[in-house]
């Protein structure tokens, strides 16, 4: 069942809500520069198990609205706490996936885990994507960059160029031009955005900080965009944490690696931590 959420005025987010009788309920929060979709193979399997999926669209990708501005982690996070309210969400996972997984974490601090009983993260751009001074992992801010001026030339290319990092095992033409076309349905603005905020960003150092409830860390030996050690930062960062790393995964683990990542993520729901 799909609808839209209005998060502010004339701002409306696409909801996709899968199984809403489930028993148990996670929210997905895509990364850049895709939408929900991104979730199929889980959303294919887990409402078989009984569990309730919520995907959303974050503003200026996939079907929600595409406004100009509000691409920083504060906004993003304020929208989830809007699609949380309305939906009257109550002792639910929170799964976020790179970009996604920062603006979970950022939720968890600024709203106080608001509704959140467990938190997942999946090859997480947190806490922070790039080289900084005193966190010397992840892509060079050069990188980030090069990336920023090519979008303003050639976004197409660009994405092709993205989309040949983020799988570590062989994957059809086909799909991989299914997710190219994910990323072309977001607004070219918003892609772009999305990306100075990994820049601007001081960094989630202290948003793991406050997060107190049980937490997942999945991530994939053989990331190329989010390196393996943010897994590891992350795991240091928050309290009641267990990082699983995966072997032979890139960075869309949840297709990548889709039998182990469905199944750590059950166990996961399922366990009494």
């Amino acid at each position: 069942m799909g609808f839209h959420v209005e998060v502010e005025p004339n701002v409306k987010i696409y909801v996709e809500d899968i199984n809403p009788e489930g028993s148990k309920t996670i929210l997905f929060v895509h990364g850049w520069p895709g939408n929900h979709n991104l979730f199929e193979y889980q959303f294919n399997q887990l409402p078989r198990m009984g569990y309730r999926c919520i995907g959303i669209d974050l503003r200026g990708f996939g079907l929600s609205d595409r406004p100009w501005s509000g691409y920083d982690y504060n906004r993003l996070s304020d929208d989830v706490r809007e699609v949380v309210d309305a939906l009257n969400l109550q002792n639910f996972v929170l799964g976020g996936h790179s970009t996604g997984g920062a603006v979970c974490i950022r939720y968890m601090a600024r709203h106080k885990g608001h509704g959140v009983s467990k938190l997942a993260l999946f090859a997480a751009a947190a806490p922070s994507l790039i080289q900084r001074p005193y966190f010397p992992h992840g892509l060079q801010r050069q990188v980030i960059i090069n990336i920023i001026h090519s979008l303003y030339n050639d976004r197409p290319n660009t994405l092709r160029w993205f989309g040949s990092m983020i799988f570590y095992n062989p994957v059809s033409a086909p799909l991989s031009d299914w997710v190219f076309q994910l990323g072309l349905q977001a607004a070219s603005w918003s892609t772009i955005a999305i990306a100075n905020t990994w820049l601007g960003e001081e960094g989630l150092f202290n948003d793991m900080k406050e997060i107190n409830v049980p937490t997942l860390i999945l991530h994939g030996l053989n990331d190329q965009v989010c390196l393996y050690p943010l897994a590891v930062a992350q795991k240091n960062g928050i309290r009641n944490s267990r990082l699983v790393p995966i072997d032979m995964c890139g960075h869309f683990l949840f297709y990548d690696q889709r039998e182990k990542f469905n199944q750590e993520l059950v166990q996961f729901m399922e366990a009494s931590w």
